[in-house]
């Protein structure tokens, strides 16, 4: 794996700095150790109930962009996204003989996954 990518809405609960250095933590050991994250900022979007219309509000003034009323549904912008993962094929010295992953089939068959 050489990226991630996310997207973090403004009401999603997710402080992006936080996040960034929380994953050079999780990172350490798992098929994600020489990956990079990317945070991209979402946009906070609304949908007025009284005039229907739809368009992007600041966090801390969640307004209908066009009439201005209150009473608005947030339709995105509190959420957090995988966006992208980018990944690498194994080296062939990391295959065993049928092209699988050496050591990663479990005593039933599967896979076991980091």
């Amino acid at each position: 794996m050489t990226s991630i990518v996310v997207s973090v809405g403004p009401l999603s609960g997710v402080e992006p700095g936080l996040l960034s250095r929380a994953f050079e933590v999780a990172r350490a050991g798992s098929i994600a150790a020489r990956a990079g994250l990317v945070i991209e900022p979402a946009p906070l979007v609304v949908r007025c109930r009284e005039c229907g219309a739809e368009g992007e509000a600041a966090p801390q003034a969640l307004l209908c962009p066009s009439c201005g009323g209150w009473r608005v549904d947030v339709v995105s912008g509190d959420d957090l996204l995988l966006r992208q993962l980018t990944l690498t094929p194994l080296p062939e010295s990391a295959r065993d003989e049928g092209g699988e992953e050496a050591g990663a089939g479990n005593e039933e068959g599967g896979s076991e996954y980091v």
